[in-house]
């Protein structure tokens, strides 16, 4: 997914001037318009470049990029880390990781568009003048766009259930009206058995309504934060178990940790390496609750002494055993 510099395109530095950013657009203009361009590419880069100058001629529509640009990129033209857009809110039923970077920033200055509209229809005219709420005299109400966000959890918050926290940066309006990046904190029930990508509903956290109108809801989808042992598939929850190449050739019991503390678990003789194994209502809480899935890796002790060496030359002569056999080599 591309970042697009808009300041790189327009050839200009970040601090230019409005001033600096009309002259060095219609110097691009000159150079890659189609009707008089010779270059190669000057369709897309004149597509490119009134991209760019849309948004940065446009003193609130470069606030807006420069505070998303900074904060995702850090302003150097390199495409978005995963994730990075997690803690934004977002109008409509997408976030910025089902479209490009370019989207997302449109919907974000569409949204703010709608909100000084909104501003400017509750400070204009008087009653029946069709900006305070009525048109031709008749009131109106309308309900506030939804909004979505993304947030992370550990599994630990899904397996327990907790409150949390939450800081989302959304666009806000100042009392005059003008839009900025502004971050509210909502305290938000994590319900015990959470699954990711499962959406969590705050009734009346979305935009505010018009003319009288209840506000929209704030979804918010559910990601789990990477876990050193475990992960998430639904309610099942799987992880890699260390076993010693005894306990997969002799069988035996072993401890293995789940979100509700250490068990034993019987490993089957003969085990291969890759074989699975399957914790009944291990995994995250539910009706049902979810499985813990088990995958042996064989983990060979290291022969550095001589007693470990000793014992694997004692093996070798007593297995007498050729892996390769399936492949007719003798040895």
């Amino acid at each position: 997914m591309e970042f697009k510099d808009y300041y790189k395109i327009l050839e200009v530095p970040r601090d230019a001037s409005q001033d600096d950013i009309r002259k060095a657009y219609r110097k691009l203009a000159r150079k890659y318009h189609p009707d008089v361009s010779k270059e190669a590419n000057a369709e897309s880069r004149m597509r490119d470049v009134n991209e760019a100058n849309d948004v940065l001629r446009d003193a609130e529509k470069r606030a807006e990029y420069d505070a998303l640009a900074a904060g995702v990129s850090g302003g150097n033209g390199a495409a978005p880390p995963p994730g990075w857009d997690r803690g934004f809110e977002f109008s409509g039923a997408g976030g910025a990781g089902d479209a490009d970077f370019q989207d997302f920033l449109n919907g974000m200055f569409k949204q703010a568009a709608r909100k000084r509209q909104g501003f400017a229809a509750g400070r204009g005219a008087g009653p029946g003048g069709g900006f305070d709420g009525h048109a031709g005299g008749q009131a109106f109400k309308v309900r506030g766009e939804d909004h979505h966000a993304d947030i992370e959890i550990s599994l630990e918050d899904s397996f327990a259930g907790v409150t949390r926290e939450l800081s989302l940066r959304s666009v806000q309006l100042d009392d005059q009206g003008r839009p900025y990046m502004g971050t509210r904190t909502l305290s938000v029930r994590i319900p015990t058995g959470v699954r990711e990508g499962q959406m969590i509903r705050l009734s009346g956290q979305g935009m505010p309504g018009e003319g009288g109108g209840e506000s929209g809801d704030l979804f918010l989808t559910v990601r789990f934060a990477p876990h050193p042992v475990y992960q998430a598939d639904g309610r099942d929850l799987k992880m890699h178990l260390p076993i010693t190449p005894w306990e997969a050739a002799l069988g035996g019991q072993v401890h293995a940790p789940t979100m509700q503390g250490e068990v034993e678990v019987n490993i089957p003789a003969g085990s291969k390496q890759g074989g699975k194994l399957r914790l009944r209502g291990k995994g995250l809480p539910g009706d049902p609750a979810g499985d813990l899935y088990l995958t042996l890796d064989i983990v060979w002790p290291p022969a550095d002494n001589d007693a470990t060496r000793a014992a694997y030359q004692q093996l070798a002569k007593a297995a007498a055993f050729n892996p390769r056999r399936h492949l007719g080599v003798q040895s």
